[in-house]
């Protein structure tokens, strides 16, 4: 009996334990669940400020003039008096190739061009003498009918002789051209800022597909960037926009920049790819290059499109988006135009 008991009274110990536990789970719902959650916010005030839109692309620095020179005759090179580096004028010789073969082009083009002429003069002086001498009365009929057989049984011969003359002429005239091909002069004032030659080197005229790559000529006094800008942000740049441009090479230091030129063409990357890019390219002159700035050197560029002075305004941060709730939109509106409704711009004032 007395065993009985003190089961029953463990029994009702545990029972309540579990309903006083039950109790204060459900007060902590109920009551936790009114309580506001508190959030820390960063205030800052509306000022006035002048607002500077910007574009930002990466790209590379090149000079504004530069010159690729290949040959357009082929040959073996015999005289390279410049090196990668050096400072040239405009008409100053940069490589002369061996001339040997186009001298004796010309020459035989020349040669053969004397010996059509000489012919074609020894035929007709022959029968304006003997013309002369009947004219004169100093020469027989039967001499002068001879002479005139021989000019007219010639005269197809001679006809054929001044069109061979005027080839030959045009033959002497490209041996001459090719010739003075075999010495290639600086068309710019500038700097060699690539040799790809060497001496006895020999290279391919333009004739054989594109020709030899023999060096470049660059003016370094004038450098700009070529950046590619997203399709989404070149419809906002206009020529004369000015631009701050960082050279990785120069660390923090600016150069000031305007723009020269916008590309037409859409450059593609990834073409259809999930990681398809659109681009186009956009050329801006450095107003302040250093002497230091070299071609191929990487840059990042900020171009200013559009200023507006003295707006209120307030920190970009600050600028949050809401979409609009379920009882804004109208009644019977279909789901698709819902979905192309584009959330609302919004800031949070303090209030009190």
């Amino acid at each position: 009996m007395a065993n009985g008991k003190k089961k029953s009274k463990k029994k009702l110990f545990i029972i309540s334990g579990i309903v006083i536990l039950l109790l204060v789970v459900v007060g902590l719902v109920v009551f936790g669940g009114n309580k506001e959650e508190i959030i820390s916010v960063q205030t800052e005030d509306i000022a006035s400020r002048n607002i500077t839109q910007v574009v930002s692309a990466t790209g590379k620095i090149n000079p504004v003039f530069q010159v690729i020179i290949t040959p357009e005759v082929t040959g073996e090179i015999v005289e390279l008096p410049v090196e990668e580096g050096d400072q040239v004028k405009k008409g100053q010789l940069l490589v002369r190739i061996k001339p040997d073969i186009y001298i004796a082009q010309k020459n035989r083009a020349d040669a053969s061009l004397s010996v059509r002429k000489a012919t074609l003069d020894q035929v007709e002086s022959e029968f304006k003498r003997v013309q002369g001498l009947y004219d004169k009365g100093l020469a027989s009929d039967s001499q002068v009918e001879q002479a005139k057989a021989n000019y007219l049984q010639n005269k197809g011969q001679y006809e054929s002789q001044i069109a061979i003359v005027a080839q030959t002429r045009e033959s002497l005239k490209e041996a001459q051209e090719n010739l003075a091909k075999t010495a290639i002069y600086s068309p710019i004032n500038g700097t060699i800022s690539a040799l790809n030659i060497e001496l006895s080197e020999r290279v391919l005229g333009s004739g054989f597909s594109q020709g030899t790559n023999m060096l470049t000529v660059a003016d370094l006094d004038n450098m700009e960037a070529t950046v590619d800008v997203d399709e989404n942000d070149v419809v906002l740049i206009a020529v004369g926009d000015t631009a701050k441009i960082e050279i990785d090479a120069f660390g923090d230091d600016k150069f000031m920049g305007i723009v020269t030129q916008i590309g037409n063409s859409a450059k593609v990357a990834g073409l259809g790819s999930q990681n398809e890019v659109v681009n186009f390219e956009v050329k801006i002159k450095l107003l302040n290059p250093s002497d230091k700035i070299r071609p191929g050197m990487s840059c990042d560029a900020d171009i200013e499109t559009e200023t507006k002075l003295n707006v209120l305004s307030v920190p970009i941060q600050s600028v949050t988006a809401r979409q609009e709730k379920k009882d804004d939109f109208v009644e019977g509106e279909s789901q698709v135009s819902r979905r192309n409704i584009k959330p609302k711009e919004v800031i949070f004032v303090v209030d009190g």
